[in-house]
């Protein structure tokens, strides 16, 4: 019996070719992880001259055939594991999970470290495995997106230059 191509296969491939198409669209590159440990891609930004940028974005891919939606159709859940949290929430430079959704062939993001900057009573130590992210339905992966991912990186960027200046 030979090894099969699954469902799974499948659609990772086509999230990460729905990213790259937007990407590629705005000038910037991503490069495949090839050891996933909790990171799919990274994603680096270039100057309109096309000299390579400071910094890079760290993407999460995730598909799914079966989304289900909230009621108020504004945001869906989507369960992460507490590893993978733990990974990306120590991470200096923004990371980006982006969900796909197959059967309405769109993707929506989520930025990781913001999202729960914004919850301060929000603890590692009270997840068990898993935690629901609710993802907006209006951030939809598109040019102005990847744009946005730049410019969060950027401001890393900026604070990280305050710093080793002002110390």
């Amino acid at each position: 019996m030979r090894k099969r191509r699954t469902r799974e296969h499948i659609i990772a491939d086509l999230v990460a070719n729905h990213l790259e198409r937007y990407v590629l669209k705005c000038g910037f590159t991503v490069e495949k992880i090839q050891h996933d440990y909790g990171l799919d891609m990274i994603m680096y930004t270039y100057q309109p001259t096309g000299e390579i940028q400071d910094g890079f974005v760290n993407i999460q891919l995730k598909a799914s055939d079966k989304i289900k939606y909230d009621e108020s159709d504004v945001c869906f859940s989507f369960p992460v594991e507490l590893k993978h949290l733990s990974h990306w929430l120590d991470e200096p430079f923004p990371v980006f999970l982006i969900i796909y959704d197959t059967a309405k062939d769109k993707a929506y993001w989520v930025y990781i470290q913001n999202y729960f900057e914004s919850m301060p009573a929000f603890s590692l130590k009270t997840v068990k495995k898993t935690y629901s992210i609710r993802v907006p339905m209006d951030q939809v992966i598109d040019q102005e997106a990847i744009r946005k991912f730049a410019e969060f990186k950027q401001s890393v960027l900026n604070q990280i230059d305050g710093v080793i200046r002002h110390a």
